[in-house]
């Protein structure tokens, strides 16, 4: 019943439209993914996700929040933010993180207006993602079965929201609890509004159904 309320109330989020920020083209900033990074309806891992960057995709970055990490980001036609840790760019010849970049322009998320009964509150964070281990090697995982996408899908668990946004490699908590897939060596857990598969040994993100 939880559950149905919150997706409820997600497509409720989904179906309104983006708010447009006028920006002159010169302060675009062009933003590299180090992995593939969802873009969402708005700032923060309770929206909705309407695409995904993938790795090492190109996305132009319109604008961060001051003293967050979600950015406005351009990719592919479709507008949208996403979390600028995972976002890199160029200045000088060097690599930096997005919000390091002091060129990007500072904006203001202004919510849509919502009528009533469309109105969502923040979820409870119950956590923070562990940083996958330094130096690792990057996981090299072949898309799973669709048998295995039809079992999660069909069979949802209890959501958690943790800060920050899900991405491959991300560890999960002690505390998230991980349900196996029968016959199969994938656990799963919905994490920030999405399925993902995790490694059971190491807790680690395999896979992310968007």
């Amino acid at each position: 019943m939880k559950r149905a309320t919150v997706l409820g109330a997600v497509t409720a989020l989904a179906a309104i439209s983006l708010p447009v920020l006028s920006l002159p083209a010169s302060a675009a900033t062009l933003a590299t993914a180090t992995t593939s990074l969802n873009i969402r309806t708005g700032p923060g891992p309770e929206y909705p996700v309407i695409g995904a960057i993938p790795d090492k995709g190109h996305a132009t970055v319109t604008g961060c929040i001051q003293g967050s990490l979600w950015c406005q980001v351009s990719y592919n036609g479709k507008q949208g933010w996403a979390y600028s840790q995972y976002m890199m760019g160029s200045v000088g010849g060097q690599m930096i993180a997005v919000t390091q970049n002091r060129d990007v322009p500072v904006i203001v998320y202004d919510a849509p207006p919502t009528t009533v009964g469309t109105a969502v509150a923040a979820p409870t964070i119950s956590g923070d993602f562990v940083a996958p281990v330094a130096n690792a090697a990057p996981m090299q995982i072949a898309p799973p079965p669709a048998t295995v996408q039809s079992y999660v899908v069909q069979h949802p668990v209890q959501e958690v929201y943790l800060n920050g946004e899900v991405v491959e490699g991300a560890g999960l908590p002690p505390d998230v609890v991980l349900t196996p897939v029968p016959d199969q060596q994938y656990s799963y857990a919905y994490v920030n509004g999405v399925p993902v598969l995790v490694e059971p040994s190491t807790r680690r993100v395999t896979y992310i159904y968007r």
